[in-house]
């Protein structure tokens, strides 16, 4: 099993204070992987740092908006100083805004397109460099359903997560030459804070809407959970992924795969 292994491997996985970041950093660290991780507020990384200590994980945590070109640059400046250059980067801070399209406000438009779509590229811009030099490095982009498909009120999402989609095939495309892959993994619905409004009983006790109807597109019949997303991880991150490059892994129980049960 030395084909999954990521000992002596730096990986940076942005926006892993919680849920599937959290998640995805953790597998890394249990498969040998060294973490470093960022988020913007001290309150949420002081808490994560307690939370992968109470999990026998030594990670380094950084303020750092991945927005900001000049934030980033000096972020992996500090990582490759205090663990060695990045080997692993996971482009997983996102936010979403469900908003009807023509109620949104450009602004909020941008704001998800600039977190979603533009931080992937900065944060990859920052690494790709090493990576050419030492002519090796994986670079795994947390994708989405959305990258696929369209619904109500998350067109900004959509967008951006499709944008990322296109950004992997194109990262795959320039510098698969310099043996750094590429690829994407496209959670399906998982059950995280970001999606715990969606699950939220009625005020009489019974379910949500939105929650019956993933459950009866899902053949698992379920939400995934952050767990599921950590074999795809490693295997994305690990030697046993080098042949595959600008693919997205879609981790959704079966949903693309389904068109549903008749009424």
């Amino acid at each position: 099993m030395d084909m999954f292994s990521l000992k002596g491997r730096v990986a940076l996985v942005t926006g892993a204070a919680y849920g599937i970041g959290f998640a995805i950093a953790e597998a890394l660290a249990e498969a040998g992987a060294e973490i470093a991780f960022n988020c913007r507020s001290q309150a949420h990384l002081d808490a994560a740092l307690e939370e992968y200590k109470k999990r026998g994980i030594e990670a380094r945590g950084y303020i750092c908006d991945v927005t900001d070109e000049a934030a980033v640059g000096k972020m992996v400046a500090d990582i490759t100083c205090a663990l060695g250059p990045v080997d692993i980067l996971v482009n997983n801070a996102g936010i979403i805004k469900r908003i009807p399209m023509h109620e949104m406000e450009a602004s909020e438009f941008r704001e998800v397109v600039e977190i979603d779509l533009v931080a992937p590229y900065i944060v990859s811009k920052a690494v790709l460099p090493s990576m050419m030099e030492r002519r090796h490095g994986k670079i795994i982009n947390v994708c989405s359903m959305m990258s696929e498909l369209g619904r109500e009120t998350v067109s900004a999402y959509a967008s951006a997560k499709g944008g990322l989609k296109m950004l992997t095939r194109n990262i795959a495309s320039e510098y698969g030459k310099y043996g750094i892959c590429c690829n994407g993994i496209g959670p399906g619905y998982i059950a995280t804070p970001q999606t715990a409004p969606l699950r939220e009983p009625k005020p009489d006790g019974s379910r949500h809407p939105f929650d019956s109807f993933i459950i009866s597109k899902t053949p698992a019949e379920r939400w995934g959970v952050p767990d599921d997303l950590k074999g795809p991880a490693v295997f994305l991150a690990s030697d046993a992924s080098d042949f595959v490059n600008g693919h997205i892994l879609y981790v959704d129980g079966g949903i693309l795969a389904y068109i549903g049960k008749q009424p």
